[in-house]
């Protein structure tokens, strides 16, 4: 698939979201660091907010670029996994405790995954752009590792969902600065 400058231009209109969602991001990762002892319900309450708001900004991304970007379904694919997850989280709280670590495993994979296709489709409009297939890399990561070690203290995910909130929020406002760029040399 061959994106032309009009996609370049449409994308990089929309530079401002992957920054809002990368400080949104690090705002929760440090969150998490200082806020540990209020324990797992708290952290379900973060993960459904941060998720609910992640979404909506990947739905709004999507649906605005839809005339623009051959690819905006991804981003809507990625923000109804992300409003659905916030949704669950919500809805059954006790039920979501237990299974949190599972459903966040779950929804890191399946977000980065999404991340990894949107990055190489990326890559045709931006040159040696790496910064959102890393985001992508980091979140299946992170989902493996709650797979692989489900019994981790409280402590432990909660330190763990934070320093990955605070990578993923780096990684996408490098992106949105990056965006910025290329949408201020097609306004001039």
């Amino acid at each position: 698939m061959i994106f032309d400058r009009t996609e370049t231009i449409g994308l990089a209109r929309w530079w401002w979201t992957f920054i809002l969602r990368g400080v949104l991001a690090i705002l929760f990762g440090v969150l998490a660091f200082f806020a540990p002892s209020f324990g797992i319900a708290i952290l379900v309450g973060l993960f459904a907010a941060w998720a609910i708001i992640d979404g909506v900004g990947n739905l709004i991304a999507g649906i605005r670029t839809r005339g623009q970007d051959r690819s905006w379904w991804l981003e809507v694919l990625e923000g109804l996994v992300s409003v659905a997850a916030g949704m669950i989280a919500i809805l059954m709280p006790a039920a979501a405790a237990q299974v949190l670590v599972l459903l966040i495993a779950a929804w890191a994979v399946i977000t980065g995954v999404i991340e990894i296709v949107m990055a190489v489709r990326l890559r045709r409009v931006i040159d040696n752009e790496v910064w959102m297939a890393l985001a992508g890399a980091a979140s299946i990561l992170f989902g493996v590792i709650l797979v692989l070690f489900p019994a981790a203290g409280a402590l432990s995910l909660v330190w763990l969902i934070g320093s990955f909130a605070i990578a993923f929020g780096i990684f996408l406002i490098i992106l949105g600065w990056r965006l910025r760029g290329i949408h201020e040399l097609a306004s001039r």
